[in-house]
């Protein structure tokens, strides 16, 4: 499977460290580089997340990681980075 992210997603890392990293800036980095790392495993297990039943009929599921939730949409033979917020965020 190919992984791919989309637009809001990349924004939302962006905006999740520019959050955290006037506190600690090297915290920002590793939670940036693990939310980063954490979808590879998607690739050999795809239907490893919770499934959305609100997004049927596309394939919507969500993991977490650490305190994010990471959203991802599978489409034939790719997978689609959605968003990723913090579990604490007003959504």
């Amino acid at each position: 499977m190919e992984l791919k992210w989309t637009s809001k997603a990349l924004s939302d890392l962006v905006r999740l460290y520019n959050f955290l990293a006037p506190v600690n800036k090297q915290a920002a980095a590793r939670i940036v580089q693990s939310l980063t790392a954490a979808p590879a495993r998607l690739k050999e297990y795809p239907r490893i997340g919770e499934k959305l039943e609100e997004f049927e009929p596309r394939e919507v599921r969500r993991i977490l990681v650490n305190h994010y939730e990471m959203r991802y949409e599978i489409q034939e033979s790719k997978i689609y980075v959605l968003r990723i917020w913090h579990t604490r965020e007003e959504r």
